[in-house]
């Protein structure tokens, strides 16, 4: 039985962004070439048929208008792009109109970024999780206090409406479509073809840990978090991080409770997951190893560990995230006891 390709549209409008389009839309592409199928049939929907000019320059070719969308039907998943341009759809109505007399018939209807101010404005997050770039979160709680904001999240899926943090966000979301539609094995080939990480939780940050230690640690915790980012794998303990910035224990701990969030700890443990986790891409397939290298216990310790940050196993994480050829022989290694 031959099954037909599921329908994909992606919304563009002059300063749309680019990558919100040709991110999502080349993970559904790559998954056509690799299947050596076609999964996916792909439109670009634009207030006419033609050239849409992005916020970057480039210039993008949609070959559909709403009335064309409607006279093929309605899509499997429909995505609204963001960018600078998308508040300007606000007083156009174009866009969010479409969105509104399609929506009941599309099963999966998202935006990208700030795309999801289209939804919005269309009352489709009504009731709904949401979230969008960071620096547009609080302004979308505040246009539309009846969607709940989750302001950092990389992207939502709430009973049928996908949102997405920012541009390689929706790269992620398109990816975990993939997943849904095909399984992992295929999604993960897409990733690796496309040199990605697969995939990361949605409900991860939008930043990463050095990021976030740059940006929020004070000057008098920044020297000791450099050192921990510097050697996550030494012989560190609350005494000792103390006695580098010359605090008590108890003071460090307010110090990070105060400017990180957390405890010295819970943040060690995460660098030293972070560390384990590229060792763990690059070939170590002994999780007892990579416990003891980065003192995270044992090798139980540290799937339980691995599955509470990164909401996936060890195992599984590997074997999705490394080359064909690195990952049979990490599961030739498990198979004689290693792992």
């Amino acid at each position: 039985m031959i099954i037909p390709p599921r329908r994909v549209a992606l919304i563009a409008y002059p300063d749309c962004q680019v990558l919100d389009v040709t991110g999502p839309w080349q993970v559904f592409a790559s998954a056509n070439v690799l299947a050596e199928s076609p999964l996916y049939e792909l439109s670009l929907v634009a207030r006419g048929a033609g050239s849409v000019v992005t916020n970057g320059g480039l210039v993008l070719q949609a070959n559909l208008d709403w009335q064309g969308l409607e006279r093929t039907g309605a899509p499997d998943t429909l995505l609204a792009a963001g960018g600078s341009g998308v508040f300007d759809q606000w007083r156009h109505r174009y866009h969010i109109d479409g969105l509104r007399g399609m929506a009941a018939d599309v099963r999966r209807l998202g935006a990208i970024c700030s795309g999801a101010f289209l939804l919005a404005e269309a009352g489709l997050l009504e009731g709904h999780r949401a979230t969008t770039h960071w620096r547009h979160c609080q302004q979308l709680a505040d246009s539309y206090p009846e969607v709940e904001v989750v302001a950092d999240a990389l992207y939502i899926e709430d009973r049928g409406r996908y949102t997405s943090a920012g541009v390689t966000a929706g790269i992620d979301l398109a990816l975990s479509m993939v997943e849904a539609d095909q399984g992992p094995e295929l999604a993960g080939r897409v990733a690796r073809e496309l040199v990605m990480f697969l995939h990361r939780p949605g409900g991860q940050s939008q930043f990463s840990e050095a990021l976030l230690s740059q940006q929020r640690a004070g000057t008098r915790l920044r020297p000791l978090v450099e050192a921990l980012h510097a050697n996550p794998g030494g012989e560190h303990d609350i005494t000792s991080m103390a006695e580098r910035l010359a605090v008590t224990p108890r003071h460090l701990s307010r110090l990070f409770r105060r400017q990180l969030g957390t405890s010295p700890g819970e943040y060690l443990t995460r660098l030293r997951l972070e560390a384990a986790r590229g060792e763990l891409v690059a070939g170590e397939p002994s999780l007892s190893r990579l416990a003891a290298r980065w003192r995270l216990g044992g090798a139980e310790q540290f799937r339980r560990l691995f599955q509470r940050y990164y909401g996936i196993s060890p195992s599984l994480y590997r074997t999705r995230f490394t080359s064909t050829t690195t990952s049979s022989a990490l599961t030739a290694d498990h198979h004689r006891g290693l792992s």
